[in-house]
């Protein structure tokens, strides 16, 4: 319920198209999508147990994508995580936040372990940390028109989804 919250609270600062934050039956995971309205190369990998028809669907756009999922397939923890399709070159070499965040280069994504998350002082400024300099990374890498996809908010003021601000 929590990450689902922090997930509102990001999705909130961008107006640009954006998936709700859904439950992914393909993997297992609580993820929100953020697409830059571009559209992108042909998917063209394989992933185990989906259709290639239901993979060109969701990656027809430029996405940033993040979500939260329980592990196995080549981590063996709980893991927040942000990719971005088509992956653009400066992508995975970006400084991110916070610490404890890391590029998987096995996954093609990066990682920030549920247990980091959980520790923190702040649990939900450390995810959110994640969530947004790991989407900055994307969308400055692949030019997104960020100016035009954001929401500013006004000073001391911040979306808040348990107030529907």
């Amino acid at each position: 319920m929590q990450v689902d919250r922090v997930f509102k609270n990001f999705r909130a600062g961008f107006i640009g198209k954006a998936s709700p934050i859904h439950f992914f039956w393909g993997s297992f995971d609580l993820a929100v999508t953020r697409f830059s309205g571009r559209t992108a190369p042909p998917f063209t990998s394989k992933v185990p147990g989906l259709s290639t028809a239901v993979m060109a669907e969701a990656y027809s756009h430029e996405v940033s994508s993040a979500g939260f999922w329980p592990g196995g397939g080549g981590i063996d923890y709980a893991s927040f995580y942000s990719y971005a399709y088509p992956m653009p070159e400066a992508f995975k070499d970006a400084p991110v936040s916070p610490q404890g965040a890391f590029f998987s280069e096995q996954l093609g994504e990066f990682l920030l372990p549920y247990d980091e998350v959980r520790n923190a002082r702040d649990p939900e400024a450390s995810l959110l940390s994640f969530l947004q300099s790991t989407y900055e990374a994307e969308a400055d890498a692949a030019k997104w028109d960020r100016a035009g996809l954001e929401k500013r908010f006004a000073a001391g003021r911040s979306p808040d989804a348990r107030s529907g601000r």
